[in-house]
């Protein structure tokens, strides 16, 4: 089972590397507009919130991956408190995005199932 945390836990490090990427690189083009439903002029006023923004993910994604990387290296302990740490930090980032707006429930899936699915594969590990 504790392969199989991995694999999510880099799955969803892998989502969240994704959303950096159009959060602080790519904000203000059409697809990622067309992706967050913004405007031109929203998306350039928003612009320094989500290149911040986009960090967050990254930084989450980083922890996830030292995580896995220790862990199977043979820190295991060390490995899976990352792993716990990033992939629940995503996961509550997902819940507080639907809470905070119901709309969202299709783009905190996209968030959250892979973090969700590594935290309860690493649970039962």
């Amino acid at each position: 089972m504790v392969m199989v945390a991995y694999v999510l836990a880099g799955l969803a490090a892998l989502i969240h590397v994704y959303i950096f990427r159009l959060e602080s690189l790519a904000w203000t083009a059409p697809a990622t507009r067309k992706v967050f439903g913004t405007t031109p002029e929203t998306a350039e006023v928003t612009k320094p919130l989500a290149y911040n923004q986009g960090f967050y993910n990254l930084f989450l994604a980083i922890v996830a991956v030292v995580g896995i990387v220790l862990a199977a290296s043979g820190s295991e302990s060390a490995g899976k408190a990352l792993m716990y740490a990033g992939c629940g930090s995503m996961l509550a980032a997902a819940l507080v995005l639907v809470t905070s707006d119901g709309s969202k429930l299709r783009a905190a899936l996209i968030q959250g199932l892979a973090p969700a699915l590594a935290v309860l594969a690493l649970l039962l590990s």
